[in-house]
């Protein structure tokens, strides 16, 4: 499961992530109009780090206009511990979105060891889904290694081949041979790999308190 160390990583990701989004989160007449203790809320029960209200600051300073900062952390506060409910933190770690570390210190704890948890699953979900990829490719890779040691067998047995070309067919034929044995191989581990990981997936999902 991931330490403190890492979950602040995400968060730095997070921050990073909304900074590059673009900053038009209001448009004129939302901002003219706008309750900014609810839309604090929103952005509070959505899980927004507090880089969220510079944001909105952006948006709506091209029309003259300034949040109501209290009103809006007002908001917030409120929509945080909302969010920051421990069945929320596993769902966003089983989902793989970043946390950003936004939750009160009452409330930290349980949401961020949940949210691990939901991470953890996760990331066994990808470590299976990346393994039947691997699978896919190398069983391709191995049809088409089938595919040339026809192809360079039946020049090997053309009466039409020259003795030039026959050579160069058998020379293939045993690269073919090895390069097919080596993938078999390969496919042979990483299907004794997936099995094992499916095993840990289903017993992880077994073992874990929140649904997904």
């Amino acid at each position: 499961m991931k330490n403190p160390a890492n979950r602040a990583l995400l968060a730095g990701l997070a921050v990073t992530a909304l900074a590059l989004g673009g900053c038009a989160t209001l448009n004129e007449s939302e901002c003219r109009t706008v309750d900014w203790k609810t839309i604090g809320y929103e952005d509070g029960n959505n899980g927004y780090s507090g880089e969220r209200i510079a944001q909105h600051r952006k948006a709506c300073a091209k029309y003259g206009i300034s949040p109501d900062l209290g009103a809006y952390q007002s908001g917030r506060d409120a929509g945080l511990r909302e969010y920051c409910r421990p069945a929320n933190g596993f769902r966003a770690g089983a989902a793989g979105y970043a946390y950003a570390g936004t939750c009160p210190p009452d409330l930290e704890q349980a949401f961020a060891s949940a949210y691990d948890s939901g991470l953890h699953l996760h990331e066994l979900r990808g470590r299976v889904s990346d393994i039947a990829n691997s699978l896919d490719a190398k069983r391709e890779e191995l049809d088409s290694a089938e595919d040339d040691l026809v192809k360079s067998s039946a020049v090997i047995i053309s009466s039409d081949s020259t003795t030039e070309r026959r050579a160069q067919a058998l020379a293939d034929t045993k690269q073919l041979a090895e390069r097919m044995g080596r993938l078999k191989s390969d496919i042979r581990h990483l299907e004794e790999e997936r099995v094992r990981y499916d095993i840990e997936l289903q017993e992880y999902r077994a073992s874990v308190r929140y649904a997904e």
